[in-house]
């Protein structure tokens, strides 16, 4: 196996992060069928909805990287600004787009019901915009809590998957 890519498998803070980030994403597969009692598997790959995984992702790395290098360390002060700043534009800016794409969505709507079926009109066949772009601050909150929870005890106790693979017999130890 070449060297770049037993890197990649023993980053455990990388894979830890993604698996939080996986964590959120399928439980909102399960949200979907618990409160909305319908199996709508695009949720998947969507973009907003509770929980924000973009927050698992980004608080799960974070986390796992102040375990690895140390929470008094640049590296982790670094993770955690760009954090705070994904968190941020989760709730606040791209939620507001979101919130316009609505009112968009809405305006047009009501321009092509006032005007008669025409099919030489193009804006009657126009895709609406996505509107669920963002998160709520309690989405990004359960988001934000996922990561770690996941993350944390993930490295602590399996670590990387090199290492989980070696330890199920799946890859011999290497050097």
């Amino acid at each position: 196996m070449s060297e770049p890519l037993l890197a990649i498998l023993d980053n455990g803070v990388l894979w830890w992060g993604l698996a939080a980030c996986g964590v959120a994403q399928l439980s909102k597969l399960v949200i979907e069928l618990v409160v909305h009692r319908r199996w709508n598997p695009r949720v998947l790959v969507e973009t907003g909805g509770m929980p924000s995984s973009h927050s698992a992702l980004l608080t799960g790395t974070t986390a796992a990287l102040g375990w690895v290098e140390g929470f008094g360390g640049p590296l982790f002060g670094l993770a955690a600004v760009l954090c705070f700043v994904v968190l941020y534009d989760a709730s606040g800016v791209r939620r507001a787009a979101g919130l316009t794409a609505a009112r968009v969505n809405a305006m047009v709507q009501v321009e092509i019901g006032e005007l008669e079926i025409d099919s030489a009109n193009p804006r009657q066949h126009e895709k609406p915009l996505k509107e669920n772009l963002g998160h709520t601050r309690l989405e990004v909150l359960i988001g934000s809590l996922i990561g770690p929870l996941v993350a944390l005890p993930g490295l602590v106790l399996a670590g990387s998957p090199l290492h989980l693979a070696q330890a199920l017999g799946w890859l011999a130890p290497i050097g």
